[in-house]
């Protein structure tokens, strides 16, 4: 038998699957900081999310009689829900957590953290999202230097060592960026774009240790669950080319595409189901700074091999 930690190791890598009890994420209960981060997040959950009260619960820490005097108060249900401007960029929102993304290989993402996870909200269903999870875990020469959930070891677990819950800092016109600094002197950030077609994401990384980082190793999941018609738990629908893996929906007139550059490897991941597109920071002298270019759009219709041709043309990582 392959013990527990490794066994986790390989099937993040491999997709191998894990055969463990399943288990709910219990840690992540989030009460809003102020009445204005309690007001931002009960419409993120509410209009767009859809939760549901226990859901919502799960999410805040927040008891259900406490959750409905508050969307009562402040006007917040689905009939008082915003329409979207029709030349809109695409929605984009912080993950609230409370929902597991996953629908399988849940061992394989105990107690998953809100803080690297966002939604974007499909342009054909105002209900229907991807969870991205910009970065699910980051490796280096030093080890597991970075992992968004728990169950198999880091640097950080193996000395003791709780990293801060942190949340994404919410920018004008959408934008959104979050920035961590490890114990070590190493901080990486995301900064996330949302436009009318695509959604454009860079992540970046400074040493600040005394010596070089290599092996920087990143793996990014665009967790498929909540997006009606790509939920199969199945890789038949997945195509990947390059650095490019899209999934079509069951009638096959509608994909979702993912792409990071530079991509060390591209594969999916069906139990989830989920599209890895996973980037390594080149090499990062001690002081110096890497970065990394991430893409993600929506497409309907036939021509998906044009279409990944179209999106490479356009010179976006650059």
């Amino acid at each position: 038998m392959i013990p527990r930690p490794l066994a986790f190791v390989l099937a993040l890598l491999f997709g191998m699957p894990l055969s463990l009890s399943a288990q709910d994420q219990t840690k992540e209960a989030r009460p809003p900081s102020s009445a204005a981060e309690l007001a931002f997040w009960l419409r993120n959950m509410v209009w767009h999310h859809r939760f549901s009260m226990e859901e919502m619960t799960a999410a805040t820490g927040l008891a259900p009689d406490t959750l409905t005097d508050d969307l009562q108060r402040l006007g917040i249900s689905e009939a008082t829900r915003p329409e979207r401007p029709p030349d809109a960029p695409l929605l984009v929102l912080p993950y609230p957590g409370g929902r597991h993304p996953r629908i399988g290989f849940l061992d394989g993402a105990v107690d998953p953290q809100r803080e690297t996870k966002i939604s974007v909200f499909t342009p054909w269903d105002d209900s229907s999202y991807v969870v991205v999870d910009i970065p699910e875990a980051l490796w280096s020469n030093l080890g597991l230097t970075y992992l968004a959930h728990t169950h198999v070891e880091t640097l950080w677990t193996k000395a003791g060592i709780t990293l801060p819950k942190l949340e994404w800092s919410r920018l004008p016109d959408g934008v959104l960026e979050s920035e961590r600094r490890l114990p070590n002197g190493i901080v990486f950030g995301t900064r996330v774009i949302p436009e009318k077609a695509a959604v454009r994401m860079e992540m970046w990384l400074l040493n600040g240790t005394d010596e070089t980082l290599t092996d920087l190793r990143v793996q990014n999941c665009v967790m498929l669950k909540a997006a009606k018609g790509f939920a199969t738990q199945s890789n038949n629908n997945k195509k990947i080319v390059g650095s490019y893996v899209a999934c079509h929906s069951e009638n096959g007139k509608r994909w979702i595409i993912t792409a990071w550059d530079p991509c060390d490897r591209a594969w999916a991941n069906a139990p989830c189901p989920c599209l890895h597109s996973d980037p390594k920071f080149p090499d990062c002298p001690a002081g110096e700074k890497r970065t990394l270019r991430g893409w993600l759009s929506f497409y309907e219709g036939e021509a998906i091999d044009a279409e990944l041709k179209r999106i490479e043309a356009s010179g976006w990582p650059h």
